[in-house]
């Protein structure tokens, strides 16, 4: 029997094994869809969808820098204990390689990997660490100079906290020191021309309020609402904050004094914009046992 692209679909729709396997399993069993599902579970591949629904909230960041080209991926699993295997991270390094390839997330899960495309590499991890995973974000950077930084890292070029750094210009120490400073302060923005207008107008509203509580005359409010924005950027952006390495000055007279200009940064951390389900143990025990 010709095994069609539409079976092999089929298949991998019912048991969540990756494309390959699949096409091994009717091959193995003359198309016959629910032999080589029986197939697929005596290998332990058809477990996977089962997995699908499950929070993945953990994992880890791994990038990569080719030139001038900085690749960050997010790839998740449910638990940290999978993050520390070295078979998980083993996935994330080939993952992120690929990924300086190209240009966004969708283009990355369907890119080629060992054979397979990176979404059935996971697919088929999934099926043998016994956990959700997915490959969540990926972010890309260009410039004359990029840098990267891992925070809490679990292995080379990976943690909870990827950065990549582009700069015009300085060079690749320069670059890290920005990386880092970006880790640990987790700007909003480059600077106030990227910040999102909504963001600001809801701080203008709120700052304008509270100026107003003060019953000083107009111009003397719309000059303190000009002073705490530039406060507030100053705090949220990236060029106007204080420098970590040297708070005397600020990140963008840093660059300038590097004969430096940043033109991109990015910073992804594990999770994050994801809610995590917590549950209480020993209530969901007694619920068991009808306590």
């Amino acid at each position: 029997m010709a095994i069609t692209a539409a079976l092999v679909k089929e298949l991998r729709d019912l048991s969540g094994a990756g494309m390959m396997d699949a096409k091994k399993a009717l091959t193995e069993n003359n198309g016959d869809i629910e032999a080589s599902m029986d197939w697929l579970r005596t290998k332990g591949l058809a477990t996977a969808a089962k997995k699908s629904g499950r929070t993945a909230a953990e994992g880890l960041v791994g990038v990569a820098v080719d030139g001038g080209v900085g690749v960050a991926v997010e790839v998740n699993s449910e638990t940290d204990f999978v993050a520390k295997n070295a078979e998980f991270q083993d996935m994330v390094t080939g993952i992120v390689n690929v990924a300086l390839g190209v240009s966004d997330v969708e283009a990355l899960v369907a890119a080629p990997l060992n054979g397979k495309t990176v979404q059935d590499v996971v697919t088929d991890k999934i099926a043998t660490i016994g956990e959700n995973m997915s490959v969540r974000r990926m972010a890309r950077v260009e410039g004359d100079v990029v840098a990267s930084y891992v925070h809490s890292a679990a292995a080379e070029g990976m943690g909870k906290i990827g950065v990549l750094v582009a700069l015009k210009g300085g060079d690749e120490a320069f670059a890290k020191q920005v990386a880092m400073h970006v880790a640990a302060t987790n700007p909003a923005s480059l600077s106030e021309a990227d910040l999102d207008p909504a963001v600001v107008e809801r701080e203008r509203l709120v700052l304008t309020e509270q100026a107003r509580e003060s019953g000083k005359p107009d111009n003397i409010i719309e000059n303190m609402i000009k002073g705490r924005l530039k406060k507030f950027y100053s705090e949220v952006t990236l060029v106007n904050q204080a420098f970590v390495i040297n708070p005397d000055v600020t990140v963008g007279q840093a660059a300038k004094d590097a004969g430096a200009e940043i033109t991109a940064f990015v910073r992804l951390e594990v999770g994050e914009g994801i809610e995590k389900k917590t549950e209480d143990f020993a209530a969901e025990v007694a619920k068991t046992m009808g306590g």
